[in-house]
């Protein structure tokens, strides 16, 4: 008999003894996750892309399968088994390599297995630590993945395009109904029928900031933080596109600046003028002109919602109640330091139950506090390394599909970062970080491409005029 008739015979004993112990929802539904699975292991682009799309617009819509993780995780996890079927037959040989970034990242991966066995036998608290340890690690592989996948503009093209669509989506579906009902309540039915873990904690954040623009990314702060990600990449790429292309790049990055500034997210805000700024000062062509017209639409914005009007005035303000709570953070941080000198690990994010401390709000310190001052430094090297690739080494005076990815992915990246100054949501938050690394993957790529393309061109090595 053929291989594929046995094949086919033996899946139609499968589903039909399925049938004869489940309903045919349940079978449908297994066959259509059958078929997911086997087109990713054949094709693990599409999966790659139908994480970007899944990340961005539903983060946190949620599977059971006898634990508990984000859909858009589960679709990374049967992404990397197609891309190791795809190793395992020789189709990605040569294509990654380890430069000083990727060496550094795998570093601390590696010694991230330290503060894991440490969290695991001395943090007496409930949580999953191999679980919530192998989503983090999995979520930075996927600076790795970029390689292995991308391997053409068109490839790159589609990724930036999925990643765009689910911002669109998100947006507008959190603006609509914000702009609907004025309250972020009105999301949590929502969020709900979407399988969100906790409606109770849902309930509680969105009743307390239910001035603040609620959106699939839950807490407001956290919705400037993706914003601020992809506010850049998408204005570049839409400024270097046409037809649909073009809308959707400049729809995104318009949709986005009043999601955040409906969110009201102060660090966020700050971030992206700095990087707005940074841009000027690199004579990015139009840079000043985005910054008035930015200024015009956020006066705008302002002008007709008081809430935004109260938050921005206090946003320097030391008596405002957030701002209290951060200087609070800081001072006792040391002691934190103090109790866990090789962090918390991976069981239960800060601050550890019943130890009488707090957590903290900035990117670096929260990796001391998770994996310790060993691992923040590796973080930092990592950073430092993926800097010096991707800067540029001069002005910037033209914007081409040739480099308008490279420019949008840093920029996006570097408001990332200086959001961590005021937030720790890029060093351990699943799903927003797995977007993080796969922007930092993407603009070295982007990078070294440009170093490479022959002739004159704008790129981080040769962009004077």
């Amino acid at each position: 008999m053929a291989p594929g008739k046995v094949i086919g015979l033996g899946l139609g004993l499968l589903f039909g003894a399925l049938l004869c112990v489940l309903s045919p929802a349940k079978v449908m539904i297994a066959i259509a996750a059958l078929a997911v699975t086997v087109t990713l292991l054949r094709q693990p682009l599409w999966g790659l892309l139908l994480f970007a799309l899944l990340a961005t617009s539903i983060p946190y819509t949620t599977l059971e399968m006898g634990i508990r993780t984000t859909l858009s995780e589960a679709v990374l996890g049967l992404t990397w088994l197609g891309v190791f079927w795809q190793a395992f037959i020789g189709k990605t040989r040569g294509l990654l390599h380890w430069r000083p970034t990727e060496r550094a990242l795998a570093w601390l991966m590696l010694f991230s297995a330290i503060p894991f066995v440490v969290g695991m036998l001395t943090i007496h608290a409930d949580g999953n630590g191999p679980v919530n340890w192998v989503r983090w690690l999995m979520n930075l592989s996927l600076l790795f993945m970029v390689p292995l996948l991308l391997r053409t503009d068109a490839d790159r093209d589609k990724l930036v395009v999925a990643l765009l669509l689910g911002n669109l989506a998100m947006l507008l579906l959190s603006v609509f109904m914000f702009l609907k009902s004025r309250n972020a309540m009105s999301m949590v039915p929502i969020l709900t029928s979407l399988k969100y873990a906790h409606p109770e904690a849902l309930l509680d954040i969105f009743s307390a900031n239910y001035q603040r623009m609620a959106s699939p990314w839950v807490h407001p702060n956290l919705t400037g933080g993706a914003l601020v990600l992809f506010i850049p990449m998408a204005l570049l790429y839409g400024w270097t596109q046409r037809g649909w292309r073009r809308l959707l790049g400049l729809s995104v990055a318009l949709l986005g600046c009043a999601g955040l500034l409906l969110s009201i997210s102060r660090g966020a805000i700050l971030a992206l003028a700095l990087v707005l700024l940074w841009l000027t000062y690199k004579r990015v062509p139009y840079s000043g002109r985005i910054i008035g017209l930015g200024a015009a639409f956020a006066l705008a914005l302002v002008m007709f919602y008081p809430p935004l009007q109260e938050r921005l005035m206090t946003m320097f303000s030391a008596s405002n109640a957030s701002t209290e709570v951060r200087f609070d953070e800081y001072a006792r941080f040391p002691e934190a330091m103090a109790r866990y000198p090789l962090g918390i690990g991976f069981k239960v994010d800060p601050p550890v139950p019943g130890s009488n401390l707090i957590g903290i709000s900035n990117l670096w310190l929260n990796f001391i506090y998770k994996v310790g001052v060993p691992g923040m430094l590796l973080f930092v090297l990592v950073t430092v390394l993926w800097w010096r690739e991707v800067r540029p080494k001069g002005e910037v005076r033209q914007i081409s599909r040739d480099n308008a990815l490279w420019l949008g992915t840093v920029s996006g990246l570097l408001a990332a970062l200086l959001t961590g100054l005021f937030d720790h949501y890029y060093s351990f938050t699943f799903v927003l970080i797995g977007l993080f690394w796969l922007l930092m993957g993407l603009s070295l790529q982007q990078a070294r491409r440009l170093t490479s393309l022959p002739g004159p061109r704008p790129t981080p090595e040769d962009s004077q005029p």
